[in-house]
C-alpha cells in the first residue's frame, strides 16, 4: 500500500475510512493530485514517482494551525 498526504483547507470534508477518488494534474517536473470534489490536494510529485491509482481510502486526518492533512492510502 502506498500512503500519500494531501491538504484539506476546511474540517469535516471527508472522515477516516471514506473512499475518495483522485484526479491527476501535471506540472513541467512534477504531478499533483486532487480528492474530488475539490476536497484536498498532494504535493508536488516527482516525475519518477507518479501515482497511478484513481482511488484511495483516507487513513488518518491531522488538525495542525495552517489546515488539515490527510494520509491516504493506495492500492497500486
Amino acid at each position: 500500500m502506498r500512503l500519500m498526504e494531501f491538504k484539506m483547507e476546511r474540517p469535516d470534508l471527508v472522515k477516516v475510512g471514506d473512499k475518495v477518488e483522485i484526479t491527476e494534474g501535471q506540472l513541467p517536473s512534477s504531478w499533483y493530485y486532487t480528492i474530488e470534489p475539490a476536497v484536498a490536494m498532494s504535493g508536488n510529485i516527482p516525475l519518477t514517482e507518479r501515482l497511478f491509482a484513481t482511488e484511495g481510502q483516507i487513513m488518518e486526518i491531522k488538525s495542525s494551525d495552517v489546515g488539515y492533512y490527510l494520509t491516504v492510502g493506495f492500492e497500486e
